[in-house]
């Protein structure tokens, strides 16, 4: 039973598929069609975080979701995968152009953010825009609440104990509470916390990423942040408990093109509490800069 609910994946992302990349197996979902949009996920959570976003945009857009190595995944990474912030950026990067993919809409989350804001200033080639919803930055990553926590995080054998059924849900509990106002559904709570209970190469691939996090690299990315002269929009949630309201009105700052809106009524997972808000924002930035690329075209011919 365990098991079957540990696959459990919401029908909105579409099917499960699989990329062979240089640094691993990464699976990923993809529903829809039209401009694409791209999802990438935080620590401790995977695709299904976007399963109500997906659903507002699917109609529209393509939409593909990203499982990555962050700790509930399936498919652990291999020993070797360089699961640094950079080398998680690049496996990105390398997603992206593996399925052939143009002009994106970079959507990202929470620990998802931080390796957006790398990969646009490290091989932004493919992202035509960017979406930064509340997330890590600056000297907040690992965010400054959390790392007391980081010897365990960082610890495969020591994840084991906290990860253990009894323990891993009250711990789950008590983290969700502070990261989203509206309760989320057990099927997706068990998406969260199984596969990092039930596998060891899931536990090491989460303590290999989250033992490599430092500000170096969202300090670094903040500094070349203003090359990324290309539609953005920074939706932060106004009641945020980990991630500072001015972070976000400095992001906004620093990209020529950077616009800042405010989620009401939400805390770190806003696609978790306000999905239609996050959905409308993803969508007019993705309609505008068609629409501009079409006329722009149109005057070429």
């Amino acid at each position: 039973m365990a098991e079957r609910r540990r696959d459990w994946r919401a029908e909105s992302l579409g099917p499960a598929r699989e990329l062979a990349l240089r640094g691993g197996i990464l699976r990923y979902y993809s529903v829809g069609s039209g401009p694409t949009v791209v999802f990438v996920h935080g620590a401790l959570v995977n695709a299904n975080l976007w399963r109500k976003v997906v659903a507002a945009l699917s109609a529209e857009f393509r939409c593909v979701a990203l499982d990555l190595p962050f700790g509930s995944h399936l498919v652990p990474m291999p020993p070797e995968a360089d699961l640094s912030p950079p080398g998680v950026a690049d496996l990105v990067a390398d997603a992206i152009e593996a399925l052939e993919l143009d002009d994106v809409t970079l959507v990202a989350n929470d620990t998802g953010g931080a390796i957006s804001e790398i990969l646009v200033t490290r091989r932004p080639d493919r992202v035509g825009r960017l979406v930064l919803t509340s997330c890590d930055a600056f000297d907040n990553f690992p965010p400054k609440s959390l790392r007391p926590l980081a010897p365990v995080l960082s610890s495969a054998s020591l994840l084991r104990p906290l990860l253990a059924p009894a323990r891993a849900g009250a711990f789950q509990r008590a983290i969700f509470k502070t990261l989203a106002k509206r309760p989320v559904e057990a099927e997706v709570l068990d998406s969260y916390a199984l596969p990092a209970i039930t596998h060891p190469g899931v536990r090491r691939d989460l303590a290999r990423f989250f033992g490599g996090l430092h500000p170096r690299y969202t300090i670094d990315a903040a500094e070349k942040l203003p090359r990324f002269d290309r539609p953005a929009v920074i939706a932060w949630s106004r009641d945020d408990l980990f991630f500072p309201r001015e972070h976000g009105e400095r992001l906004a700052t620093l990209l020529p093109q950077g616009r800042l809106e405010w989620i009401e009524d939400s805390r770190t997972f806003s696609p978790e509490d306000q999905p239609d808000r996050v959905a409308a924002l993803v969508a007019a930035l993705t309609r505008r800069s068609e629409a501009q690329r079409g006329s722009e075209g149109a005057m070429i011919r």
